[in-house]
């Protein structure tokens, strides 16, 4: 051959270009991370089926917990006997206060005053009954009254007596059973347990 590619001596000319290190290091660090992938890949699977350290560390959890205990002390409620209960009837049905009366009577709490409902309930009342009393009432009188007529309504006034009345709605049938009524109240006085945090 001669002009340009003309071969003197005993070296040749290259013919081929360069190979470029960046393509080699690349191809390399590519087949490493896929190989690292696939090693996690494989250990999250085997995770997976056989529960791997998961449930260990649960159980250890659960074994270091603490029991529960109460978040509050228990709740102090009135006794019925403290409790002065006004009996209103704001239904058509006649001698309803005072049947209503006589059971709450025979049950513990304080009668004070029985009649009809005023003006501005009588008749109004949907439901089985509202609770009508001071805003002290709500915390304590309203939850023990409340446990023999579910479902009442209660309802504050400007009253700063510690009296309640019980306004007998067009719903009302019956009390609680007594049994049912000593349930409510006690479930009212347990403290809730304080939420887990294990």
């Amino acid at each position: 051959m001669g002009g340009k590619y003309r071969i003197t001596g005993d070296k040749y000319p290259r013919m081929r270009r360069p190979r470029r290190r960046s393509k080699l290091v690349l191809a390399a660090i590519a087949s490493v991370v896929a190989l690292g992938l696939a090693g996690w890949g494989t250990l999250q699977l085997i995770d997976v089926f056989t529960g791997g350290d998961r449930q260990a560390s649960a159980a250890d959890r659960k074994a270091d917990c603490p029991s529960a205990k109460p978040s509050a002390p228990a709740k102090v409620l009135p006794k019925p006997a403290k409790i002065t209960v006004n009996v209103y009837n704001a239904t058509p049905r006649g001698g309803l206060a005072k049947a209503a009366a006589d059971e709450l009577k025979k049950r513990g709490f304080t009668i004070g005053k029985v009649g009809n409902a005023t003006a501005a309930y009588d008749k109004k009342v949907p439901g089985t009954g509202l609770l009508l009393g001071a805003p002290a009432a709500v915390n304590g009188t309203f939850p023990v009254l409340g446990t023999q007529l579910p479902g009442a309504v209660t309802k504050t006034d400007a009253r700063r007596s510690g009296d309640v009345d019980l306004i007998i709605g067009t719903k009302f049938k019956a009390f609680s059973t007594p049994q049912a009524a000593a349930t409510a109240l006690t479930a009212l006085t347990k403290p809730a347990p304080a939420p887990s945090s294990c």
